[in-house]
């Protein structure tokens, strides 16, 4: 990605970014790509932006057979629960049924190769909350390429809140693993956290561009990332800049083309003799910040700590919310580790950041039961939340 595209192209860029519906999003990427210029240093950026306006005109498409009342089927799951998880893998690896036994998805399993050729879903319990899984067709090499449905499984994972490996560990699991993260990373899409990330959130009442260190700037200031963001006409943001950044990656940023999704690794089959020697060697390789389940979908061995092991994983927290002098919700609001006062109030109704007095605080994040606290407040798992608001 060049950090000096031509002013034309940035207008372009912006229209892209303004858009709101499919159709205008469509045309505004069609013109953004006649707009940039074809060299090298481009290559990446116009092949993400060719596969994004192809994905568009697919929902655009099904959308329209919608309207005609055509129900036929469709890649797009709506997302439910806590938090959308998309299992892939290749052929015959086991996700069919390791997702029936998770879930009360009703699949198909079968021996044969390539079986599942929609998204299945179903809804994983753990304690009070559910994840949905989504079990995608299986990926093969050239998947990012186009080969089969690879670009529609990707743009599933691209879209989801989570990913989950499924190999098949009595057979080669490492060239499994490789194929995928192959096809993963021709997308651009990592199951690792970068050494640098950058987060640019507009639309929270801020004025001008605030930028935010918790990590360094490499080979540019802060300066600098206010004019780039300045140069795409965004002026009123906060970026958040974690870990070691370039101005080149805060770029990205703006396109939203690099994402990251926290991943477990299922290595299933384990009861198969000569998995686990093959699960060990897997462990070994694998950074440890990446969980490696080893499981038995057919026999059931494993299955229990799927559900603790991705809450963690993706890092988050159930906060409850009260009325005063009522008992708490038993439904959960389900956000981020790291999630304030703030987004719980957003959460609930946009005006209650707006006439904000206070809110009161029980459970971990809290001094003392009932403490009173402002909008930055950080919450923790299991905190109760009472928002009082201004007459």
């Amino acid at each position: 990605m060049p950090a000096n595209l031509p002013p034309e192209a940035k207008a372009k860029w912006i229209k892209v970014m303004e858009a709101r519906t499919v159709e205008e999003k469509i045309r505004a990427l069609q013109e953004f790509i006649s707009a940039v210029p074809k060299h090298k240093g481009t290559e990446n950026l116009l092949y993400w932006a060719r596969r994004r306006l192809a994905e568009l005109k697919e929902e655009l498409e099904e959308r329209r057979r919608k309207r005609t009342g055509h129900r036929g089927p469709s890649f797009f799951i709506e997302k439910e629960g806590a938090a959308q998880i998309v299992m892939i893998g290749l052929t015959n690896v086991g996700k069919s049924l390791l997702l029936s036994k998770l879930t009360n998805a009703k699949v198909g399993v079968s021996e044969y190769p390539y079986t599942t050729k929609l998204p299945v879903p179903g809804m994983l319990k753990y304690k009070d909350i559910q994840f949905q899984l989504i079990e995608a067709p299986a990926l093969m090499p050239g998947a990012s390429k186009g080969v089969a449905w690879g670009t529609k499984v990707l743009g599933l994972v691209r879209n989801a809140d989570g990913l989950m490996i499924v190999l098949d560990t009595s057979n080669n699991p490492l060239k499994q693993l490789k194929i995928i993260l192959d096809e993963l990373y021709s997308s651009n899409i990592y199951v690792r956290k970068p050494k640098g990330q950058v987060v640019i959130e507009k639309g929270r009442g801020t004025t001008g561009v605030k930028v935010v260190l918790s990590g360094k700037l490499i080979g540019c200031t802060v300066n600098d990332v206010v004019k780039l963001l300045e140069g795409y006409r965004i002026y009123n943001a906060i970026v958040k800049v974690i870990g070691e950044v370039t101005l080149d990656d805060v770029e990205k940023a703006i396109f939203g083309n690099v994402t990251y999704k926290p991943t477990i690794i299922i290595a299933n089959k384990i009861d198969i003799e000569g998995a686990l020697e093959n699960y060990k060697k897997l462990r070994k390789i694998i950074p440890k910040v990446i969980p490696v389940i080893p499981v038995s979908a057919l026999k059931g061995m494993g299955l229990d700590v799927i559900g603790e092991v991705l809450f963690k994983t993706l890092n988050l927290i159930r906060v409850y919310t009260k009325q005063p002098n009522k008992e708490p919700s038993s439904t959960p609001l389900v956000l981020r580790r790291g999630a304030t006062i703030y987004d719980v109030a957003e959460h609930i109704h946009k005006d209650f950041v707006k006439y904000f007095k206070y809110a009161k605080i029980w459970g971990p994040s809290a001094k003392y039961p009932g403490i009173r606290v402002g909008l930055e407040h950080q919450l923790e798992d299991g905190d109760i939340v009472e928002i009082h608001l201004k007459k």
